[in-house]
């Protein structure tokens, strides 16, 4: 006893030292810091600090922090002052609530008037994954930049090409030029366990090539963040719980296992304060993975939707809203409950009806909504899928073939998409009051626009109006698709924001 007491003992004293080492760095750094990295964070009222069991591996977190901090890099990203909207708010604020009394706004303004262009907005992490320069890192990293700089551990810096990103899974691909490069090995993230130690690696709070050690606390973590503060519009959520500490700029770092293999992208925290305090999320890599081979092969995010409005049987006070709102006398449990079908929809082709009970989908169990949606999520159009499901006391399962959005079961590229896919928005015909109000002779109201799209990287926002495009009057979608269908090059837009002020801003055609 006292033989493992003793060896124990520098652990405990490890522990005790980094976390004062931690306190005092946030307060030394304060919130005044220009170090955060645009993340994603959720607040909690019931989050608190959770004891780490120390064991023997030492060795094995020095082994995996070797073989991942050169992998591991740092992100700026460089946005244009001039052009942001005056009416947005610091992302620090939106997230954490205005820590300034309520001079965030006027700190922000301050900001855009004062920082030089070489100033980047934001800083995070990112994860080499290939000797050939690609870098997987989130959505939410790269949002809004016009210019995005790697910094790998040994200070070399790269001017990097962004590849593609996904909002729904909060992940983006970069690329810098560079051979020879270290990088990280994607492992299955499915054969994690709870309760194994794992290690974070990334950049927070400005201090490069950070590790810290802790457990996978949870599998399968939906925290509605996606849907809530991101721009997703068919969020996945189904985290990796983790209690090794993460801070602003983690975002898009390693989450490692004691190999040093990937098992998942650092994306947001659990907190009160908006620092940590004991719960990290991570993207597991097998959807990381999924994604960005998708991003390489097609140029676009392949996803397969089952067709399903649906209900999460786990969440209580979401069963207690639906029963009141439908009048109805669902019961909590296990699963998700079909509220709707849509036409058309795979589960429709498939004999699923309303009131089923979806418990499985081939092999993996469906307890709640975020094991539904990266079961579903992803698999790609024309995958076929085992869905169990529960229909009067009996349990039936189906083939169910996967469908797109439009209800294709094939793959598409860039070249598939149409005008408006690729430039990222939808459109809506301009009422005569509103037209006959402005004083306009044509127009059209933006919706859906996507973040990172070229409708948003040209100001565009939903319920803008566009008057003209390359000069010519638009009325309905169908003149942007007839303008833009063969054009290439650089479009011209013409707009108006809520407060009728005139723009004209260009991008060039995907």
């Amino acid at each position: 006893m006292k033989s493992t007491f003793k060896k124990l003992l520098p652990f405990a004293f490890v522990g005790i030292l980094s976390g004062a080492t931690t306190v005092g760095v946030q307060q030394y750094l304060g919130h005044d810091s220009n170090n955060s990295d645009q993340s994603y964070f959720t607040k909690s009222t019931n989050a608190s600090f959770v004891g780490m069991n120390t064991a023997n591996v030492g060795d094995d977190f020095v082994k995996a922090s070797k073989t991942t901090v050169p992998a591991v890099v740092t992100i700026k990203n460089y946005q244009n002052r001039a052009s942001s909207r005056a009416s947005d708010q610091d992302l620090f604020d939106f997230f954490f609530g205005d820590p300034f009394g309520g001079k965030g706004q006027q700190r922000q303004r301050q900001q855009q008037q004062q920082t030089p262009d070489n100033i980047p907005s934001g800083l995070g992490s990112g994860v080499i994954i290939s000797p050939d320069g690609y870098i997987i890192s989130n959505n939410h990293v790269v949002a809004g930049a016009n210019k995005l700089e790697v910094v790998l551990s040994n200070k070399k810096s790269y001017i990097a090409t962004l590849v593609g990103t996904d909002p729904n899974t909060d992940i983006s691909l970069l690329k810098i030029e560079e051979k020879g490069l270290p990088f990280l090995n994607f492992a299955n993230s499915d054969n994690v366990e709870v309760g194994q130690w794992v290690l974070a690696v990334g950049n927070p709070l400005g201090l490069n090539s950070t590790v810290t050690a802790g457990i996978i606390s949870a599998k399968g973590r939906g925290i509605g963040i996606l849907s809530g503060q991101g721009k997703a519009t068919n969020p996945i959520e189904s985290f990796i719980q983790t209690d090794a500490a993460i801070n602003p700029g983690n975002s898009g770092g390693a989450l490692v296992n004691v190999n040093g293999d990937l098992i998942g992208i650092n994306s947001a925290i659990s907190s009160t304060n908006g620092y940590y305090q004991g719960y990290g999320f991570a993207v597991p890599s097998n959807l990381a993975r999924k994604i960005i081979e998708d991003i390489k092969k097609f140029g676009i995010v392949q996803r397969g939707f089952l067709g399903v409005n649906s209900l999460d049987l786990s969440n209580d006070q979401q069963v207690a809203f639906y029963n009141k709102e439908k009048k109805t006398n669902i019961k909590t449990g296990s699963g998700v409950y079909v509220t709707g079908l849509p036409d058309n929809s795979a589960a429709q082709d498939a004999g699923m009806k309303v009131g089923d009970i979806i418990t499985k989908i081939d092999t993996y169990a469906i307890t709640d909504f975020a094991d539904l949606s990266i079961a579903i999520g992803s698999k790609r159009p024309g995958d076929k899928v085992q869905v169990t499901y529960t229909r009067n006391g009996k349990d039936i399962t189906s083939t169910v073939t996967l469908k797109d959005q439009k209800g294709g079961t094939s793959t598409r590229t860039k070249a598939d998409l149409t005008v408006t896919e690729k430039i990222g928005a939808e459109f809506q015909s301009l009422d005569d009051r509103t037209k006959s109000y402005y004083g306009l002779t044509s127009g059209i109201v933006a919706k859906n626009v996507i973040e990172g799209s070229e409708m948003a990287k040209a100001g565009i926002v939903d319920n803008y109006i566009i008057t003209e495009i390359n000069g010519k009057p638009v009325n309905a979608q169908k003149d942007v698709e007839s303008i833009l269908g063969k054009f290439s090059g650089t479009v011209q837009i013409k707009y108006m924001d809520d407060y009728g002020r005139n723009y004209t801003r260009g991008f060039k055609m995907p």
